[in-house]
């Protein structure tokens, strides 16, 4: 194996790139922070164009790493641990991690290119149950997942790198306002579902319909909007027991791509 080497020096030009991507305040996303072995191996994977990928000097980098980055010509160099520690200074300190150039913002076309159903989330803010449902909606067969009032910026946000093990970049993600995702639903013919504690469907029924569905959930506390209750061809149910105020969002996607697996399964061949 070839020797990596050392960035040993604060005045290496890496090291103020690290220190640039990492912070807060930057309003024009144009590159972006991975960090650990899954989340950027995905993203390899998926075309992200890599600058360079970083190991701490203290943790061996995995060998399935190194030779993705071999294979896709994306530079790696370890990094003295002194210097990893200031870098992450107060913060969670990465071992492996790499900056990315960050992709085109997905479009409403590069999810109508795709024939699985769509995941449209009117609400959801927690970083962390998106993540999941980006994982969750990429394993069952779903074409994208339009964003609404999510209060994120960036798909290339860090937290949602982070929770969605960088499947963010493997499907079309789209942040929309409301308004924008109704159209793109109409203008697409999808039927849009709204789920809802007392809805006129039981989830199950889903597993039945062959056309391709908007399947839309609003937050825990508020659900869908009243803009996608009025555009929805019929409101979805998950029966669980009285006791039970709501389920996690994210549980709740998954139990409807579940249902719905086969046909956006049978579709994606």
């Amino acid at each position: 194996m070839t020797e990596l080497d050392t960035i040993t020096s604060n005045s290496d030009p890496a090291v103020q790139r690290i220190i640039d991507v990492t912070k807060h305040s930057r309003s024009n996303i144009r590159t972006t922070l991975i960090e650990d072995t899954e989340p950027l191996m995905e993203c390899i994977r998926a075309g992200v164009q890599f600058i360079e990928v970083y190991g701490s000097d203290n943790t061996p980098l995995s060998a399935e790493l190194l030779d993705l980055c071999r294979q896709h010509e994306v530079p790696v160099r370890l990094v003295d641990s002194a210097i990893v520690n200031q870098l992450f200074k107060g913060e969670r300190k990465a071992k492996t991690f790499g900056i990315a150039r960050v992709p085109r913002p997905a479009k409403f076309s590069d999810i109508a290119q795709r024939d699985g159903d769509v995941v449209l989330l009117d609400g959801a803010k927690i970083v962390g149950n998106i993540g999941a449902i980006v994982r969750t909606s990429l394993a069952l067969g779903a074409s994208g997942i339009v964003l609404v009032d999510s209060d994120l910026t960036s798909i290339a946000d860090r937290r949602l790198l982070r929770a969605s093990r960088g499947y963010v970049f493997s499907l079309p993600i789209v942040l929309a306002s409301r308004e924008e995702a109704v159209s793109f639903v109409r203008d697409s013919g999808l039927r849009l579902m709204v789920f809802e504690a007392d809805g006129d469907l039981a989830v199950k029924e889903l597993g039945d319909a062959r056309e391709r569905l908007a399947l839309t959930f609003g937050s825990e506390k508020g659900g869908p909007s009243n803009l996608f209750k009025q555009a929805s061809a019929a409101s979805v149910s998950i029966p669980m027991a009285s006791s039970t105020e709501s389920l996690n969002v994210s549980v709740s996607v998954g139990i409807a791509l579940h249902e719905r697996a086969q046909r956006n399964f049978a579709v994606s061949r």
